[in-house]
C-alpha cells in the first residue's frame, strides 16, 4: 500500500518536474553572479549576468503629501460613509488612533477588518479644487517587475495622473492618464493597453477603464506592467528570451520600466454624477487603502543581492563593478569601459566583467563613455572619439543636442544625459538648456512647453484665443466653440458674429427681413454738399 503511494507520488513528480523543466531554461539563470568551474588551468571562476529578486518594494519607501496638511482629521471632521453618501456621520481625528486615516496606511498589512486606510480631508473648500499630490521616493533605481496597483476606499477619482521620474523627483513624466472622460479631461482620445503593440508600448495612453463612483467593486486602479511585458513574453509570459533580447537591445524600454520615484496625482475625486452636490460636500474626499510597487534594485546585471541599510538600498556589485547602481568599474579596474551585463546568450548572459586596467595612451579620460581617443597634433591634446550614452566634448563630460545634464548622476554615470522631450508643437526645437527647460514657441509655456499661456489654447501648439467667455465675447447671441472660433446665429456672421449676413451679400432690405443700421439721411448729405461747395469757393486761408 505504502509502496503504491510512493509510486503514485514519484510518478506525480517526474511529470511535474518535466512540465516545469523549460521554465528555468526560459527564465534565464540570474541568480548567481560567478560560478567556480574546472579547466585545463585548473579551478577558475566563470562569471554571468545576475540580478536580485523582485520583491514588495513599498518596504522599502518614503512617502510625501503635497500639500502636507491635506490628510484629515486635523482639525477633526465628518465624512459621509463610503456605501451610502448621504450618511455623514463618520469621523475622522487625527489625535484618536481609531479614528485617524495617516498615510503610512496605505502600505501596512492588509486582510484586517475593518481596513485601513490613508484618507483625504473632505471638499469642503469647493468650487477650489481638491488635489493631492503622493509621491512615494526610494532613493534609488529600481526595475518594476509587477503591475502597480492602487487600492481605492473610495470611490476611485474621475481624474488622476501617474508619473515617473529617473532622476529622484527633479523632473517627471506621465506614465498613466486616468479619468472618466479622457477627453474633456486631457485633450486625449481613451485607449486601454490592449489596444498597444510592441510597436506602440511606450505609448502614454489615457484609459477610462478604472475610473467609475461609489461601486464596491470598483476600488481597483492598475498601471499593467505584466501586460506590456506580454507583448515580447507572449500572454503566459512563458518567452522571457525574447522580452530580455529586447530589453538588451532597446534602452528606451529598458528605461520605460526603471523609476526612482513615483507620484500619483489625484486630480477630482470621485463625483459619481455630471454635478457636484455642494449640500453635500462630505461626500467627496479621496481614501486609499493600499498601494502595490513589485520590482527589484537595478544593478545592472552585476548583483544579486541589494541590500537595506540606514534607510538606503545598495547594490552588493560583482564583477569589480562599484557604485549604488553597480554602474562603473573599480579603480584599477579599468582596462576596458564599463558595460551593464547582458540577459544574451539565454540562459546565462554575459556578465561584461571589468578587468585590470593596462597601460593606454597619455590623458584618455572619457569617463567611461569610450574607449577611443585621438592624439590632435596641432593642439598638442588627447580627445575622445566616439562618445556614447549621448554624451560628447573633449572628455565625454558634455551632453548632445536634445540632452541636458543630470545633476544628480556623477559624470561617469550611464544616465548623466537625460533627453530633453520637448513638445514638438510647442518648442521651437528639440534642444533645452542645462536645467531642462525648452524653448518656447510664442503663447507657449511649462518646462517642455505644453501649456498655454492666458489668452492662449491648445490646438496642435498654443493658438491665440479668437472668444472666450470673459473678454472676447462672441455678439449677437453668438456661442464661443473651444476658444477657436464663434457659432454664429443665421442672420450673422463675422469673427465675432459682429456683422449681419445679408450685409456681405448686399441684399439688407425690407423684403429680406433685414434692416442695415441707418446710413444717414438725405439732409444731412445735402447739408454736406453745401459745405463742401462753400470751402471750395473760399479760397485757401492765410496764416
Amino acid at each position: 500500500m505504502y509502496l503504491s503511494r510512493f509510486l503514485s507520488i514519484h510518478a506525480l513528480w517526474v511529470t511535474v518536474s518535466s512540465v516545469m523543466q523549460p521554465y528555468p531554461l526560459v527564465w534565464g539563470h540570474y541568480d548567481v553572479c560567478k560560478t567556480q568551474i574546472y579547466t585545463e588551468e585548473g579551478k577558475v571562476w566563470d562569471y554571468m549576468a545576475c540580478q536580485p529578486e523582485s520583491t514588495d518594494m513599498t518596504k522599502y519607501l518614503k512617502v510625501k503629501l503635497d500639500p502636507p496638511d491635506i490628510t484629515c482629521g486635523d482639525p477633526p471632521e465628518t465624512f459621509c460613509a463610503m456605501g451610502n453618501p448621504y450618511m455623514c456621520n463618520n469621523e475622522c481625528d487625527a489625535s484618536t488612533p481609531e479614528l485617524a486615516h495617516p498615510p503610512e496606511l496605505m502600505f501596512d498589512f492588509e486582510g484586517r477588518h475593518p481596513s485601513t486606510f490613508w484618507q483625504s480631508a473632505t471638499w469642503k473648500e469647493y468650487p477650489k479644487p481638491l488635489q493631492v499630490n503622493i509621491t512615494l521616493s526610494w532613493s534609488k533605481t529600481i526595475e518594476l517587475t509587477d503591475n502597480i496597483v492602487i487600492t481605492f476606499e473610495s470611490g476611485r477619482p474621475d481624474q488622476m495622473i501617474l508619473e515617473k521620474s529617473l532622476d529622484y523627483g527633479r523632473t517627471w513624466q506621465p506614465y498613466q492618464y486616468y479619468a472618466t472622460d479622457c477627453l474633456d479631461a486631457f485633450h486625449m482620445d481613451p485607449k486601454s493597453v490592449k489596444d498597444l503593440s510592441q510597436h506602440t508600448v511606450l505609448e502614454i495612453i489615457c484609459t477610462e477603464e478604472y475610473s467609475t463612483g461609489y461601486m464596491t467593486n470598483s476600488k481597483i486602479i492598475h498601471f499593467e506592467i505584466k501586460d506590456r511585458f506580454a507583448f515580447f513574453a507572449g500572454p503566459w509570459l512563458r518567452n522571457m528570451a525574447s522580452l530580455y533580447g529586447q530589453l538588451d537591445t532597446t534602452k528606451k524600454l529598458r528605461d520605460f520600466f526603471t523609476v526612482t520615484d513615483l507620484r500619483i496625482r489625484l486630480l477630482r475625486p470621485a463625483v459619481g454624477e455630471i454635478f457636484v452636490d455642494e449640500l453635500h460636500l462630505a461626500r467627496y474626499f479621496y481614501a486609499i487603502s493600499d498601494i502595490k510597487v513589485h520590482g527589484r534594485c537595478k544593478c545592472n546585471l552585476h548583483a544579486t543581492v541589494c541590500v537595506y541599510d540606514n534607510s538606503k538600498l545598495t547594490c552588493e556589485c560583482e564583477h569589480n563593478t562599484t557604485g549604488p547602481d553597480c554602474g562603473k568599474c573599480k579603480k584599477n579596474y579599468q582596462g576596458r569601459p564599463w558595460s551593464p551585463g547582458s540577459y544574451l546568450p539565454i540562459p546565462k548572459g554575459t556578465a561584461n566583467t571589468c578587468i585590470p586596467s593596462i597601460s593606454s595612451i597619455g590623458n584618455c579620460e572619457c569617463f567611461g563613455h569610450s574607449n577611443r581617443c585621438s592624439y590632435i597634433d596641432l593642439l598638442n591634446t588627447v580627445i575622445c572619439v566616439s562618445c556614447k550614452h549621448n554624451t560628447r566634448g573633449q572628455h565625454c563630460e558634455l551632453c548632445r543636442l536634445g540632452y541636458f545634464r543630470n545633476a544628480s548622476a556623477e559624470l561617469d554615470d550611464e544616465n548623466v544625459c537625460i533627453e530633453c522631450y520637448c513638445n514638438p508643437l510647442g518648442s521651437v526645437h528639440d534642444r533645452c538648456n542645462g536645467s531642462g527647460f525648452c524653448e518656447c514657441k510664442t503663447g507657449t509655456t511649462g518646462p517642455k512647453c505644453d501649456e498655454c499661456l492666458p489668452g492662449n489654447s491648445w490646438h496642435y501648439g498654443c493658438q491665440p484665443n479668437v472668444c472666450d467667455n470673459e473678454l472676447l465675447h462672441c455678439q449677437n447671441g453668438g456661442t464661443c466653440h473651444n476658444n477657436v472660433r464663434c457659432l454664429c446665429p443665421a442672420a450673422y456672421t463675422g469673427i465675432l458674429c459682429e456683422k449681419l449676413r445679408c450685409e456681405e451679400a448686399g441684399s439688407c432690405g425690407s423684403d429680406s427681413g433685414q434692416e442695415a443700421p441707418p446710413r444717414g439721411s438725405p439732409a444731412l448729405l445735402l447739408l454736406l454738399l453745401l459745405l463742401a461747395a462753400l470751402l471750395g469757393t473760399a479760397g485757401p486761408l492765410e496764416i
